[in-house]
C-alpha cells in the first residue's frame, strides 16, 4: 500500500506522461533535429525607408532539453550580406502552461527579452515587449507547422501597442 501512495504522490507532484503532452510541454517535440533553413529579414525594421529584404541560407538545428522541457535552436545562416548565428532558448513554464522564447545573438553576446505563449489550433503565438533604437515596441513570434517536413516562422515590431505589425523576419524550414 506504501508503494502505491508513493507512487500517486509522485505523480502528483510530476504529473502523468500525458498531462505533459496535453498542457503542452510537448508542442516543439516535431521540430527536434536538423532542418534547411532560409531566412529573409527586413534590412531596417519600423523605419521609412523603403522595404529591403536580405536573405540568408544555412541549417537550424533542434536538440531537446531536460527531457523536453526545453530546447534549443541553434541557428547557422549565411547570404550576401553576411552571416547570422544565435540560438533560440526555449523553455516550458508548467504551471502557466506556456513557453518562453529568447534569442541570443551570437554577434553582440546578448539575450533578448523573451516572448511568451503556446500553440493553438496548430499555430505557434508568442509575444513579448522589447526596445528597438531606444523606443518600446511589441514583438510577435508566429510558428506555423505547414506539413511534417515544413515551418515557417515569422517575427513582426509593433511600435503602437499591437494595433497594427510590421513582419521583419521569415524564415522557413524543410526537414533534412
Amino acid at each position: 500500500m506504501k508503494i502505491l501512495t508513493a507512487l500517486a504522490a509522485f505523480v502528483a507532484l510530476t504529473g502523468s506522461a500525458s498531462a505533459s503532452v496535453a498542457d503542452g510541454q510537448g508542442d516543439f517535440d516535431w521540430e527536434l533535429g536538423t532542418w534547411q533553413t532560409d531566412v529573409r529579414v527586413l534590412a531596417d525594421p519600423l523605419s521609412e525607408t523603403p522595404d529591403e529584404w536580405l536573405t540568408f541560407s544555412g541549417t537550424s538545428v533542434v536538440r531537446p532539453l531536460l527531457d523536453k522541457r526545453a530546447n534549443v535552436v541553434e541557428l547557422k545562416v549565411a547570404g550576401p550580406a553576411g552571416k547570422i548565428e544565435g540560438l533560440n532558448m526555449r523553455l516550458y513554464e508548467p504551471q502557466a502552461k506556456r513557453w518562453s522564447l529568447t534569442f541570443v545573438n551570437i554577434r553582440d553576446g546578448l539575450l533578448t527579452p523573451s516572448v511568451y505563449g503556446g500553440f493553438r489550433d496548430g499555430v505557434g503565438e508568442f509575444y513579448g515587449d522589447d526596445q528597438l533604437g531606444g523606443r518600446p515596441i511589441k514583438v510577435r513570434f508566429l510558428i506555423n507547422r505547414v506539413g511534417p517536413y515544413q515551418a515557417r516562422f515569422e517575427q513582426a515590431f509593433s511600435q503602437d501597442g499591437g494595433a497594427s505589425w510590421e513582419t521583419n523576419w521569415i524564415a522557413v524550414d524543410r526537414r533534412r
